[in-house]
């Protein structure tokens, strides 16, 4: 069930003489090759990766190189290699493999591979920044590489015509809405289609004319994606197909290798469809359901004649058989099995089942129970799949039929938030993680057990990723339903899941405010608060197993130490496996050998299913090497800094070191591809309020966009705030306490009461943290820490200030030499930092700065230059 497979993953080569495969070398999944008539064991390997497996790769089109991507032990810092076929083999006895990507600490993308260009890959890679990627034309041969396209619009994903064009670029907004950009040359970027965060859009390939693209949408009054034609010039758009059967999304497209006609469509409902839409492969298809055994058909590689294609046959019984296929002469020759010693007739059929979520939604799902044994009363595992954003389907799965041969029945739910079945259901599970997606699965297991056919007793939750997650959930939130749980790299504090997203996902971050919770909303962090787990761990009483690799750069290994406290501390039963080569998942075969000898042990004890006792001593042995106790394991560390800047006193200033000045300064925002510039007179000067002498600091802004006005009252002595008034957009007026900010936004015809509790003083933002800057004793090497109030989300920024250096800086408003002052996050969140240059000599205004903007402001770039003083130093 979990070990590698004998041989997988087989291509044909473009001119038909060769197939590749993935096959065992020197232990792990590696890239072999033979002559397309020879046999298997003729066959060479051409890669030699002794760390890690190989996992995917492809030909290029003159047949002449295998390339293929790979990470350092699931970091996801993918590299892109290539193989040349004709190079002398090593002494790994394999050609060497060159790195096309060869910069450290970045994440390379293949985006092109263009037949008119055999000898070249278009790739992405964030190393000017690392949240987006810029376009490079890549030389296989030689390792040339060519900057074709800065990011500079905040790109997250490129299409090439079908002569290997940069044609269209798609970009995710601050608002969560994808956005189809015009990029081909000439073109200057502009927008051409857009579907809100709540619809679906993207592009598939060009139209072999290059005028129009092949698109999949479902924006408007549809709810299934269709498939589109779109011109990108004229933006008509012309509808070729959506499902005929009106139950699923658009699933995919083929097209002809040779002529690039549209030759079919298919759909996953139940099970997969396909539609012909030419005779020729009609006839084709109907020859393949003739002579191959029943079961999901999938043509995987073709030759570039388009007369020879690798065929696979899946089916929920058997992981595949792979066949060579030729269309002229309707021959098929049967490869290989993928895992010729799995006994497919005793293994159990995978049914389509229906079941109501307690609202009513009906929620497809599949149902395997074990061969041979009645549905009645049986023991149950629910095994909730990743994404959330994805979808089970028909087909043979390694946990089901594993867990169904021990006994399990298995339920697998496509509860709501899973993709295929229309916006409408996909848009249900908006803000739903742990409420109602969480409710589609135990209602799964309620009707399971009004069914007969689960025993309420013995029910037991596994998944990895959300299905980690749904696992720690059902386990915090529903203890009564399950009797054990196992959540694999499942987070389990979704306000940290979210403030770990890597640098290349800020596109998925915007997308994730609308589906999971913005950050910056106070309301919807409460709720992402009361949807962890980890907050409800004292509910978890049933026995845990908790699995994590090491490196996972998307759930990081925080989420499961912190669940493992919890629970234990809960005097749960808890099991811990930690893989130190793995990321997210385990791609390596002894450790998914090691956690299925964990997992069937672990429920053989707490469940009661059948479990296997004996292994092999490899097996146990890497097991011990991976299994943590849970009495060693500590709570992530908070550095005492951070922890401490919450409630410390705020540094000491001297007011009295402020003068009255009138400054101008240039701002320049660069926001989602777009240069913003700001011009600020602000003025310092003394007043009165409430019978007392303060600093007031007026700030007038003044931009194509908007002119607002901020003036800020101060105290005299220690720069805290007093009050607020800002105008722009609306009019905000804010008075400050040590202990609490009050106050009214009024936006139009709205008006809302700020009442916002503090644990300890707050500075001001903006110009009130720049005068504290001004009055602070700094010096090279001075460190203090900061709370900031940010009103327009309501919350405290924390902040290390600290002076790292000196410089001469030349700005508008002359030369002047300045101390460098670097603020940086002690609460994870970037809005705000950067790099200040101040005046050496107090008071120390800012000369010039780059700033970090929140993500309300579309996570750009502030970069702020003095142009004009008066009064100050």
């Amino acid at each position: 069930f979990f070990g590698d497979p004998q041989l997988s993953g087989a291509q044909i080569s473009p001119n038909g003489e060769f197939l590749a495969f993935r096959q065992e070398y020197k232990g792990v999944m590696n890239v072999w090759m033979k002559g397309i008539d020879e046999p298997f064991d003729a066959a060479e390997p051409v890669t030699a990766d002794t760390t890690r497996p190989v996992r995917g790769y492809f030909w290029s089109n003159d047949s002449q190189n295998i390339l293929y991507i790979q990470d350092k032990g699931g970091d996801e810092n993918f590299h892109v290699y290539a193989v040349d076929l004709d190079a002398e083999r090593t002494d790994m006895g394999v050609p060497p493999a060159s790195d096309l990507t060869p910069v450290d600490g970045i994440q390379a993308r293949i985006y092109s591979v263009p037949e008119s260009q055999p000898g070249v890959v278009y790739v992405g890679m964030n190393d000017r920044d690392r949240q987006w990627h810029d376009v490079y034309r890549v030389d296989i041969e030689t390792g040339e590489r060519e900057l074709i396209r800065e990011n500079t619009q905040q790109i997250a994903g490129w299409t090439f015509d079908l002569d290997g064009n940069l044609r269209l670029g798609q970009r995710v907004a601050q608002d969560g809405s994808t956005e189809i950009l015009n990029v081909s040359e000439g073109a200057e970027g502009e927008v051409v289609y857009t579907c809100t965060v709540e619809e679906s859009c993207g592009a598939v390939r060009f139209h072999k004319n290059g005028e129009q693209v092949y698109m999949t949408t479902n924006k408007g009054d549809r709810d299934l994606t269709e498939l589109i034609l779109f011109d990108p010039e004229t933006q008509e758009e012309t509808v070729i197909e959506g499902d005929p059967e009106g139950e699923v999304d658009f699933g995919g497209a083929e097209f002809h290798e040779t002529t690039d006609e549209l030759i079919a469509t298919y759909y996953v409902g139940d099970r997969l469809r396909i539609y012909p839409k030419d005779d020729a492969f009609a006839s084709i298809l109907e020859t393949l359901k003739r002579k191959l055994p029943d079961g999901e058909i999938y043509l995987n590689t073709s030759t570039e004649d388009f007369t020879r294609h690798v065929v696979s046959v899946t089916r929920d019984v058997d992981p595949g058989v792979v066949f060579l296929f030729n269309s002229e002469t309707g021959d098929v020759e049967q490869l290989y099995r993928s895992r010729p010693e799995l006994p497919s007739e005793h293994l159990a059929s995978m049914e389509p089942i229906r079941y109501e979520a307690r609202d009513g939604l009906e929620i497809p799902a599949y149902l395997t129970t074990p061969k041979g044994v009645e549905a009645n009363n049986l023991p149950l595992v629910v095994v909730v799949h990743g994404g959330p954003w994805s979808r089970d389907r028909w087909g043979y799965d390694s946990y089901a039929q594993f867990l169904a041969n021990r006994g399990y029945a298995v339920l697998q739910p496509n509860f709501r938030a899973s993709t295929g079945y229309g916006k409408a259901f996909l848009n249900a599970g908006n803000g739903e993680w742990g409420d109602k997606m969480q409710d589609d699965i135990t209602d799964g297991v309620q009707h399971l057990i009004d069914q007969g056919i689960a025993n309420p007793d013995r029910v037991a939750i596994f998944g990895g990723s959300y299905g980690g997650y749904a696992t720690l959930a059902g386990l915090a939130f529903t203890p009564d339903v399950y009797s054990a749980g196992i959540s694999f790299v499942g987070p389990s504090n979704l306000i940290t899941l979210l403030e770990s997203i890597p640098p290349y996902w800020e596109s998925a971050r915007r997308v994730f405010n609308t589906r999971m919770g913005d950050l910056e909303d106070p309301e919807d962090v409460e709720r992402l608060k009361r949807q962890s787990p980890l907050f409800s761990a004292d509910q978890i009483d049933d026995a845990l197993l908790v699995v994590q690799g090491a490196n996972d750069p998307r759930v990081p290994k925080r989420e499961s130490d912190q669940i493992v406290v919890a629970a234990r501390e809960n005097e749960a039963p808890v099991g811990y496996i930690v893989a130190p080569d793995e990321g997210h998942g385990f791609a390596n075969e002894n450790n998914r050998l090691a956690f299925a000898v964990k997992m069937e042990a672990f429920l053989g004890e707490h469940v009661g299913g059948r479990y296997q006792t004996s292994m092999p001593d490899a097996i146990a042995e890497r097991l011990e090497e991976i299994t943590i106790d849970p009495a060693t394991v500590e709570m992530p560390e908070v550095s005492e800094e951070a922890e401490a800047s919450k409630t410390s006193a705020l540094p000491a200033t001297d007011g009295s070191v402020l003068q009255p000045a009138n400054v101008t300064y240039e701002t320049s925002l660069s926001v989602q591809g777009r240069t913003i510039n700001l011009t600020t007179n602000r003025s310092i000067a003394t007043a009165m309020h409430d019978g007392k002498e303060v600093w007031q600091v007026v700030d007038e802004v003044n931009s194509p966009m908007i002119n607002a006005t901020d003036s800020l009252m101060l105290n005299r002595e220690t720069l805290r705030p007093i009050a607020r008034t800002a105008t722009g957009r609306g009019t905000i007026k804010l008075s400050y306490a040590d202990d609490a900010v009050t106050g009214t936004m009024e936006m139009g015809s709205q008006s809302m009461d700020i009442d916002k509790d503090l644990e300890a003083p707050v500075l001001a933002g903006g110009s009130g943290l720049e005068m504290t800057l001004a009055t602070l004793p700094l010096a090279e090497g001075y460190t203090t820490t900061v709370r900031v109030f940010n009103y327009q989300q309501q919350s405290v920024r924390r902040m290390k200030v600290a002076v790292t250096g000196t410089s001469t800086v030349e700005v508008g408003a002359g030369s002047f030499d300045t101390m460098t002052v670097e603020l940086t996050s002690l609460d994870g969140n970037d809005a705000g930092t950067g790099t200040y240059h101040v005046m050496t000599e107090a008071p120390h205004h800012v000369v010039k700065a780059e700033q970090k903007l929140g993500a309300q402001m579309g996570g750009g770039t502030a970069t702020i230059q003095l142009t004009a003083v008066n009064g100050a130093k």
